[in-house]
């Protein structure tokens, strides 16, 4: 058998080559596609979870440090303890005794408000597919209304990219949130307070 040329040797090298930059650009492309997908998955169940929440609460757990503030504090026993002695439900006594819960780490729960064993809603709390470099998800709410966030890698290309979003320069950890799930009609282009700011207004006119 004739052994190849150098120019024969060169071409292969050269097919080899384009074949694995090719495989890897699609392989990046693929991981990126899945990675938003999980994204957009887990916004989605944390918001079904958030309104369940509301459901036995009445109202949807605050936020703190852009995180959903419903896991116990050091002193959530000691609050508990004032609560019972209170002759009318104190919410923001409770929300004394809540911490932010870690993304990837707590779970959602009644903290067994409601009975002997606690009610789980979400047994973790999902994090970004890229937790370890940086990236988080973001949420925000003022109890009667939440704004959950997440960053698409896939930028404008992805399905669900809001621009609109990224206009309000929140931080999803290192990268602007582009994404997002809310209560009800609550837009996500700005603050819950402008936005009930806005139907104050709208009923205020209204009675005029």
């Amino acid at each position: 058998m004739k052994p190849f040329s150098k120019n024969e040797y060169i071409g292969i090298g050269i097919i080899l080559l384009v074949t694995f930059s090719v495989t890897f650009i699609n392989m990046r492309l693929a991981l990126r596609r899945a990675r938003d997908a999980q994204r957009k998955a887990d916004l989605g169940t944390i918001s079904d979870a958030l309104h369940e929440y509301r459901s036995d609460f009445g109202f949807f757990p605050p936020s703190g440090d852009a995180k959903i503030k419903a896991c116990p504090a050091d002193n959530f026993y000691q609050v508990i303890a004032l609560l019972k002695e209170a002759e009318v439900p104190n919410y923001n006594l409770l929300f004394q005794g809540l911490r932010p819960c870690e993304w990837g780490k707590d779970s959602l729960t009644d903290l067994g408000l409601f009975g002997s064993s606690e009610k789980v809603y979400l047994k973790t709390l999902f994090a970004d597919p890229q937790k370890n470099d940086g990236i988080s998800y973001y949420y925000l709410s003022n109890s009667k209304r939440f704004q959950l966030y997440s960053n698409l890698e896939g930028g404008e290309d992805e399905d669900g990219y809001n621009y609109k979003i990224v206009g309000r320069n929140l931080n999803c950890g290192g990268r602007i949130c582009s994404y997002g799930k809310s209560f009800a009609e609550t837009p996500l282009d700005k603050s819950i307070e402008e936005y009930e700011n806005e139907l104050a207004e709208r009923e205020k006119a209204g009675k005029k």
